[in-house]
């Protein structure tokens, strides 16, 4: 039993530090592109708040993830070794060829496959997977509103400046990054901790649902590893292939993200940082023309959303096979 919590847990922490490799595009992309900070000090400030947002915000998405989605008698140790397995099979598929997709959506697509390939559909419970639905699909909308007000507001305020106030956007997208690294470290590792309690309640190892100091400790540390190593291929996908960022577009696509993940954080909602940062760089860039982004690159995006949860259920359902089987012949 003592092997399968560590291969648990390792899995787990796996997927918190590729979840910070392919997310950290998210957080810095915009301040690298802008030149508001040189990569390795981006990439070094977001680690830092990354690993400080899960100690600081609580850990109501952990809940939500870890016994409000399926039911649990179905979270076995194959269900949550598969899930994660086929989440980070998906990571790994879109980060090497650079397309910004979910991690949020991978897991929740992984834990779908994965329960329903062991118990059945009726092991998902409606009410937490329509939460957890309805915050991953409201978060792209949001995102791209929320990106969109902020640019128009910091168009009308920096409507008579002279070109030097770039100065203090370039200023403020510095302590606007660090708030949505805070709000990304605060929302994601929580799925991860979510994941690692349930799989230490299936095995026995603890007998509620309530994660440990270790647990947290342990998640944000493994996300912040993932953010400073950095996911150089989807840095250039979300800093430069929308359009040309410049520091006005940082600062409105950071603080709009950043409000939308950590208001989501508190509420317990598991959105897709992914979603969020790349919306908000779209409604920062149409708030100053709307010819001024490439569209097509967004429908790339956008379809490799819609496929992330379908695709990564699919292979957690046939990586469920293969690990129940090889656990039942020990």
């Amino acid at each position: 039993m003592q092997v399968d919590i560590l291969i648990l847990v390792a899995l787990a922490l796996l997927f918190d530090f590729w979840n910070g490799l392919h997310d950290s595009a998210n957080v810095v992309a915009t301040v690298i592109s802008s030149r508001a900070l040189g990569p390795r000090a981006s990439l070094l400030l977001a680690a830092a708040a990354e690993g400080a947002g899960p100690f600081l915000f609580g850990v109501a998405v952990a809940r939500t993830i870890g016994h409000e989605v399926v039911a649990p008698q179905a979270m076995t140790l194959p269900v949550v070794l598969a899930a994660l397995s086929g989440a980070i099979g998906w990571n790994v598929v879109t980060w090497f060829f650079g397309i910004p997709s979910s991690s949020s959506h991978a897991l929740i697509g992984g834990l779908i496959g994965a329960v329903w390939a062991g118990h059945g559909p009726g092991a998902i419970l409606p009410g937490g997977l329509s939460k957890t639905l309805l915050a991953l699909f409201l978060s792209p909308p949001l995102g791209l509103l929320a990106g969109f007000g902020m640019g128009r507001l910091l168009y009308f305020l920096g409507q008579f400046a002279t070109p030097r106030i770039n100065v203090w956007f370039r200023r403020g997208q510095v302590i606007a990054s660090t708030w949505l690294a805070l709000s990304h470290g605060a929302n994601d590792a929580q799925k991860t901790m979510g994941i690692i309690v349930l799989g230490l309640v299936v095995t026995g190892a603890l007998p509620e649902f309530s994660v440990p100091l270790w647990v947290v400790a342990a998640s944000a540390s493994a996300i912040a590893l993932g953010t400073l190593v950095g996911g150089w291929r989807l840095i250039r996908t979300l800093g430069g292939r929308f359009y040309k960022v410049r520091p006005i577009h940082g600062l409105a696509t950071q603080v709009a993200s950043a409000g939308v993940i950590l208001g989501a954080a508190l509420l317990g909602g598991p959105v897709s940082t992914t979603q969020v940062v790349s919306s908000a760089i779209v409604g920062a860039g149409s708030a100053e023309r709307f010819q001024k982004v490439r569209w097509g690159v967004f429908h790339q995006i956008v379809t490799a959303w819609l496929l992330t949860i379908p695709l990564a259920a699919l292979f957690s359902a046939l990586v469920y096979g293969l690990i129940a089987a090889a656990l039942s012949g020990r």
